[in-house]
């Protein structure tokens, strides 16, 4: 019997990769489109630290357009402060607070608690912590930030959403990144869940592993280089590649948003190929796309099992190839709602202010201003916090 025959039988892991998490928007798209039964039927759906905003975004099953805005949002802000992360304006946490209070609904505390895994990192001892299970909705507040008493009096949705994302808080939560002062989880402070387990229960053979990070993962770029070495550390594996430390480098301090969304269409593409190499989807989509033959759609994926249970586990063929982004000519036919969503991400403000301060006259004004108005800017956005 195939290992993914069973219902509830594997689990999905995805690993912390901070500005890197739109990788996981087109391996998800990818699973959703192709082989929808490997989401519906994992047991349940661990992450880390970004891996983690993933991980809900599935257990609650949000629509790419929202994956999509979300995380490129973050990307195309930090474009436009002129000292990026370093600006006094720039705050990730407070960001993706923003874009989760009107979209959890008001059981989302009881979906966490059936299928979410999340992993925390103890402080000081560095433990790591599992959580998957949130018996109430107290139980998802964090003392890091508490509701405002303005906030009791607005719609219980909106409330949740708040609960909710207090709960990935710690998960979230790089230390000297995001603060000084960790944030607190059932009376203990926790910090980023990579920094002790970046990728949960990869050891455990029916957890399909992800990362956008090359190295032993089940879905993850393929590398070109010769290197065989391997760094082990956080319960991941990494190869130690210049592509691996371009990565690394860029999760921490983002790329363009055309790069980024380029490394999601990337996460589709390593999606499909795990999908064909273990045989489960109907037609050899990424043989056609070396072939130079228009791609198949995204319709009528055969998932595990429907076969009736007959299927024997199959060998990995080799054979299917590694297809990169620039070996589609056009994306748009492979995933049209990827692609769609990706477009509507990547718009920048059209207006003549905004295409002036993208200039390079604009660039090198605002450097020159700099003296003058950063200490405003900072007493404004401190004050503000």
């Amino acid at each position: 019997m195939s290992r993914y025959e069973v219902e509830g039988s594997w689990n999905l892991s995805f690993a912390g990769a901070g500005f890197l998490g739109l990788y996981y928007v087109g391996v998800s798209q990818c699973l959703r489109e192709r082989a929808p039964r490997l989401l519906r039927g994992a047991r349940r759906i661990y992450g880390s630290s970004s891996g983690a905003l993933n991980a809900i975004s599935l257990v609650l099953d949000k629509s790419v357009d929202f994956c999509c805005h979300h995380t490129l949002s973050m990307v195309v802000q930090v474009e436009q402060l002129s000292l990026g992360i370093f600006h006094p304006a720039y705050s990730p946490i407070e960001h993706i607070q923003q874009h989760l209070r009107d979209l959890l609904p008001p059981d989302a505390h009881v979906w966490a608690s059936q299928r979410l895994g999340l992993s925390l990192t103890r402080w000081p001892d560095g433990k790591n912590v599992i959580v998957t299970h949130f018996a109430t909705r107290e139980e998802l507040i964090q003392t890091h930030s508490a509701v405002p008493r303005a906030f009791v009096n607005r719609s219980v949705t909106f409330i949740i959403c708040v609960l909710l994302f207090q709960a990935l808080v710690c998960t979230l939560y790089f230390p000297f990144y995001c603060g000084v002062i960790p944030p607190e989880f059932r009376g203990k402070r926790y910090i980023d869940g990579a920094l002790s387990n970046n990728l949960p229960f990869a050891d455990c053979p029916s957890t399909i592993t992800v990362s956008p990070f090359n190295g032993t993962v089940d879905i993850c770029p393929q590398s070109n280089s010769a290197s065989m070495h391997e760094l082990n550390a956080f319960n991941a594996s990494f190869q130690i590649s210049m592509s691996n430390l371009h990565r690394g480098f860029a999760s921490l301090m983002p790329i363009s948003p055309e790069e980024v969304s380029d490394l999601c269409r990337q996460g589709y593409l390593d999606a499909l190929r795990f999908l064909e190499r273990r045989g489960l989807t109907k037609e050899p989509v990424l043989r056609l796309l070396v072939s130079k033959q228009p791609p198949s759609p995204a319709e009528g994926p055969r998932g595990p099992g429907d076969d009736g249970g007959q299927q024997t586990e199959p060998s990995l063929d080799w054979t299917v190839p590694n297809v990169l982004v620039k070996d589609v000519p056009n994306f748009e036919e492979l995933s049209p709602e990827l692609e769609a969503a990706l477009r509507n991400s990547c718009t920048r403000d059209p207006s003549a202010w905004a295409r002036f301060c993208r200039s390079g006259p604009g660039q090198v004004l605002t450097y020159l201003l700099l003296p003058y108005t950063l200490p405003f800017q900072y007493v404004y956005f401190r004050g503000k916090r």
